[in-house]
């Protein structure tokens, strides 16, 4: 493998970004907890993760390598946030598997070689090789756009924040509402915003812009939705708390850092999609009710649920 700015074999990988897939931080993309998200990918769901390193081979095409060095690939994130050079450039020993395509958007591309596109078939596979990888279509809703969506909230939460009204904005239902039937017609969320979600990762400091192709959701750029009720909001918030008695597959709930004492909490169940903090209120997504955003204040069920959330949540290391 080589960076973008140095000379290398035909064979050789041109880095333009990477990402985690461990059970704290992986591409929601792929699935709604880590071992979907890596059968999503043919890998098996170990324990220590992964590293997907995603760049072009020397004709262009789009590259996908698995490796197991997590570290390594950590170490590579977390400079190129801070705007630092790094060359990532495992060992070949580390490499899993090479996968064609990208399963994210990137919007720069390896200077020198072929625009971007997808490796042509194995002939020596006999049709049984997979197709590539590919980001979903932002012009469709459904069960990946919709936690691309919570991802976009929880990276932008003070600025949808600031759009909700304590007083107007729903609470979870009241006592003990959490647990009823997923088929209570009574409905405890409302209010949401219309919009398109992209995702996005980290990528290398000399990017012309933002690697994985997310121009950013803004609540300024939604639109208000009309005032409604929804009892996928009940629903959602039962399955919730149902992970409470059954825990879930490792990534289905996550906790990582907020300001202050505060912690963010990412959780995902069959068809919605939530972000919360651990200090205040709640955000919910629901795959029948395509690109609104559905707040819950906080109210007097919310606060527990959350803290014993973050509980059994996985954090990063």
């Amino acid at each position: 493998m080589t960076g973008t700015d140095e000379a290398a074999a035909d064979d050789a990988l041109y880095v333009l970004t990477a990402v985690l897939l461990t059970p704290a931080q992986f591409p929601s993309v792929l699935g709604d907890d880590y071992p979907a998200a890596c059968a999503a990918l043919g890998l098996g769901p170990y324990a220590t993760g992964y590293g997907l390193v995603m760049g072009q081979d020397g004709d262009g095409a789009r590259w996908t390598v698995v490796v197991d060095d997590v570290s390594l690939v950590a170490v590579a994130i977390a400079s190129w946030d801070c705007g630092m050079q790094y060359e990532l450039s495992p060992d070949e020993r580390s490499v899993v598997c090479a996968l064609p395509g990208w399963p994210l958007a990137v919007a720069v591309a390896a200077p020198g070689v072929a625009a971007p596109h997808d490796p042509a078939p194995d002939p020596g596979a006999d049709g049984r090789d997979l197709p590539p990888l590919a980001p979903p279509d932002p012009d469709v809703w459904g069960p990946a756009q919709r936690r691309l969506g919570a991802d976009a909230i929880a990276s932008q939460w003070a600025d949808w924040r600031e759009q909700i009204n304590d007083e107007t904005a729903p609470a979870a239902a009241g006592d003990g509402s959490a647990k009823e039937s997923a088929e209570d017609e009574e409905a405890s969320g409302a209010d949401g915003e219309n919009a398109g979600f992209t995702d996005g990762e980290s990528a290398a400091p000399d990017a012309d812009a933002d690697d994985t192709g997310d121009e950013g959701i803004t609540p300024d750029s939604a639109h208000r939705a009309p005032s409604g009720t929804h009892p996928g909001v009940r629903r959602a918030l039962a399955e919730a708390h149902a992970y409470l008695d059954a825990p879930p597959p490792p990534g289905r709930v996550r906790s990582s850092f907020a300001p202050g004492d505060a912690r963010t909490i990412r959780a995902d169940g069959p068809g919605w999609s939530m972000v919360a903090r651990t200090d205040d209120m709640a955000f919910l997504l629901l795959d029948e009710m395509p690109g609104e955003i559905l707040p819950v204040r906080r109210g007097a069920e919310l606060p527990g649920l959350l803290k014993a959330l973050d509980a059994l949540a996985v954090r990063p290391s």
